[in-house]
């Protein structure tokens, strides 16, 4: 799997910094205590419903505090003005707005809160993106048939699961699809999502992929149809976790 990230390195990482680099993408918001579904969805200007698909919620009043929704389209953390505060709907609006659009004797502080924003994805001052672990789902269920075991004889980097050739694949959390196609050879249909804090998860063996690059998904949504490894052997899905470049073992991340 080294030899797959080299290969993508190479081919897809110029084009995928450009791509990253130059798309307004989206943030991850995270939840504060009475912050409801619906008025972070107001907050964004974009339709709750949808941003509750993309993040893979079913029910919406589950919502908790420190929860970390992605938001696609957003550029910097906006403020949400929590259920149950008494403010009127002009207030509310002020406090959303950008802070470009603040008047210019604001303009100093205004600075200094666009900056911060940025700053908890590259520094150490913010203790939800230090070491934090996150916790994904099984893709499919079934018999785990190799281990992670990168330093085996024949190295494994991930699990191969056992699937029926067309099970549902789902997503082991919400992220965005960095990778959508067949061209490395040996794991067939192939699948990678980029998760928060630099995290991957990668599905391989796929016999068929239903998301394309580029795509926001939601955790649990159906990605794929698991299929067979192009050498043969019996269905299954192969499932990979990342951080960074570097393969982790997925037991550790699974519940």
């Amino acid at each position: 799997m080294n030899l797959l990230f080299r290969r993508l390195g190479i081919l897809l990482l110029p084009a995928l910094i450009l791509l990253l680099g130059c798309a307004k993408h989206g943030i991850y918001h995270s939840v504060r205590e009475g912050e409801t579904l619906y008025r972070i969805g107001k907050t964004y200007d974009i339709d709750p419903q949808y941003l509750a698909r993309t993040n893979g919620i079913f029910i919406a009043r589950n919502l908790k505090a420190g929860q970390k929704l992605f938001i696609p389209g957003a550029e910097y953390p906006r403020k949400v003005v929590p259920y149950g505060q008494t403010l009127s709907e002009k207030k509310d609006v002020a406090r959303t707005q950008s802070p470009k659009k603040k008047p210019k004797a604001s303009q100093k502080s205004s600075r200094k809160r666009k900056i911060s924003a940025k700053i908890p994805t590259k520094t150490t001052k913010n203790p939800a993106s230090i070491g934090v672990k996150p916790k994904f789902s099984w893709p499919v269920k079934g018999r785990v048939l190799r281990p992670y075991n990168p330093k085996g004889k024949i190295p494994c980097r991930g699990l191969e699961i056992s699937a029926s050739i067309g099970t549902a694949v789902k997503s082991a959390g919400a992220g965005r699809v960095i990778y959508s196609g067949n061209g490395i050879r040996g794991y067939g249909n192939l699948l990678i999502l980029e998760h928060e804090n630099s995290f991957f998860t990668v599905y391989g063996f796929n016999q068929k992929n239903l998301v394309q690059t580029g795509s926001f998904v939601g955790d649990g949504e159906k990605i794929a149809l698991s299929g067979r490894p192009p050498d043969g052997r019996s269905p299954r899905l192969h499932f990979e976790v990342r951080k960074g470049n570097e393969a982790q073992n997925p037991r550790l991340f699974l519940p």
